[in-house]
């Protein structure tokens, strides 16, 4: 599993090359995220994405509330360099290479948190929780998407299926990773005990768009060498098991073939709060 630290390194590098397929797959989601960051975020005051990434969400909330600061913060250094390239023209709009609940001078200077994806990778996620609740004023919103359990999210399931034959099962812990919080009882205890109220989520069906361009199979198999559950277990395959393994990748993808796309299906959950 993918944890904090891992985003600083190799997988934050991996992401900033991918930033235009990353975006891509998050693509029919986003809209969903979008206007619940709106519905929470004030016109003025100031406004942190935690775990940025390439900055699209920074980028979208900047554009749609120009009286409100705006700081992405990621710790990929790569990543924040992707985000401030396509900033231009947001001058309320700011990013830092930082960890978030690890910066002082940060506390108690939102009135809004947000995040796409980017609350899942904490080794206590109530520690971690708690001190994201410390950067909002009293009051202050946290507006957050994060994956469903990974059987529902065929776009991860079905390649680590491919690459190793089996299928994967859902934790029956806490894991820090991208499916750290698919249980929304688990959350819910979460965010209680970090001093979040208020709380509200939903679900979100959409499809994780993995393939497209002239030849979206071949699109989609590239992508998931490089990016989902499966890219590392690819990238561990011994040169004899891999040829058998991006043919069986390659037939699940073809299988999610449709109108020149291949899209997988996803499920996410949309969460808000208000420091308690």
């Amino acid at each position: 599993m993918t944890f904090a630290n891992d985003w600083a390194g190799a997988v934050g590098d991996v992401w900033a090359d991918e930033w235009q397929r990353t975006d891509r797959g998050f693509g029919a989601m986003t809209p969903y995220l979008d206007a619940a960051i709106l519905a929470a975020a004030p016109e003025q005051g100031r406004a942190i994405d935690i775990g940025c990434g390439a900055g699209g969400t920074s980028i979208t909330l900047a554009r749609a509330r120009p009286g409100l600061k705006v700081t992405g913060i990621d710790l990929s250094s790569t990543l924040v360099d992707t985000a401030r390239s396509r900033a231009s023209g947001c001058d309320n709009l700011s990013f830092r290479v930082a960890d978030a609940t690890a910066n002082p001078d940060l506390e108690g200077t939102a009135d809004l948190l947000v995040s796409r994806h980017g609350v899942m990778f904490f080794d206590d996620p109530v520690a971690g929780m708690a001190a994201l609740r410390r950067l909002v004023v009293p009051g202050g919103a946290l507006v957050f998407s994060c994956f469903d359990s990974v059987t529902r999210n065929r776009f991860a399931a079905d390649p680590m299926a491919a690459a190793t034959g089996r299928e994967p099962q859902p934790a029956t812990e806490y894991t820090p990773g991208p499916f750290g919080f698919a249980y929304p009882d688990f959350v819910t205890a979460t965010l209680t005990a970090a001093g979040w109220g208020a709380l509200r989520h939903e679900a979100v069906a959409f499809d994780y768009r993995v393939g497209a361009g002239d030849d979206p199979i071949a699109d989609a198999v590239s992508f998931f060498t490089r990016i989902g559950p499966s890219a590392p277990l690819l990238r561990a395959a011994t040169p004899k098991e891999r040829p058998a393994m991006l043919a069986r990748l390659t037939d699940v993808v073809a299988r999610h073939l449709h109108d020149g796309v291949v899209d997988f299906p996803a499920a996410a959950w949309l969460w808000s709060a208000r420091a308690a």
